[in-house]
C-alpha cells in the first residue's frame, strides 16, 4: 500500500487567503469577515473589517465550517436545505451552527481536503465570489 502525505494547511497558507480574500472583497467595496479554517475545523486565521456588520464574524465561521463539514461550497448548498430538500432539518439537527449561504469554500491540496475559508459581510454571491478568488492565491 502506498500512502502519500499531503501538506496540511499552515498559517502563511491561511495568512495568503486573508489577504486575497480582504484584497477581492476591498476592490468591490464590501466590509466582510474572513474565517480560515484547518481541517480539522480548528481556526488558523480571522480577520473582520470593522466597517463590517458585527455577525459577520460568525456567518463567517459558520460558512466555513459548513464547506468543511460537507466538503463542498455553501453555495451548492442552498437547494438541499429547502423545505423539500434531503437536508431540510440539518441546519438545526446539531449543536454546531451550520449555514447554508453562499461564502464558504473548501481547501483542497493534492485532491485531499486540508481546511475551508468562508466570507460573511456581503451579499452571499458576493462572499462566494470573493471566497473563490482567494482559492486562486493558493
Amino acid at each position: 500500500m502506498i500512502t502519500t502525505t499531503v501538506a496540511p494547511l499552515t498559517a502563511t497558507d491561511a495568512e495568503t487567503l486573508v489577504h486575497a480574500a480582504r484584497r477581492a472583497a476591498d476592490a468591490a467595496g464590501v466590509p466582510v469577515s474572513i474565517t480560515v479554517l484547518d481541517a480539522g475545523g480548528h481556526l488558523l486565521a480571522f480577520r473582520r473589517d470593522e466597517r463590517a456588520v458585527l455577525i459577520s464574524g460568525e456567518t463567517s465561521t459558520a460558512k466555513a465550517r459548513t464547506a468543511l463539514q460537507l466538503n463542498a461550497p455553501t453555495a451548492d448548498l442552498v437547494d438541499l436545505v429547502k423545505p423539500d430538500g434531503p437536508f431540510h432539518s440539518l441546519p438545526t439537527a446539531l449543536d454546531t451552527p451550520l449555514l447554508f449561504i453562499g461564502g464558504g469554500v473548501p481547501i483542497h491540496r493534492d485532491g485531499r481536503l486540508v481546511g475551508a475559508l468562508g466570507l460573511g459581510g456581503g451579499a452571499p454571491e458576493q462572499d462566494d465570489a470573493f471566497a473563490r478568488t482567494a482559492l486562486q492565491a493558493l
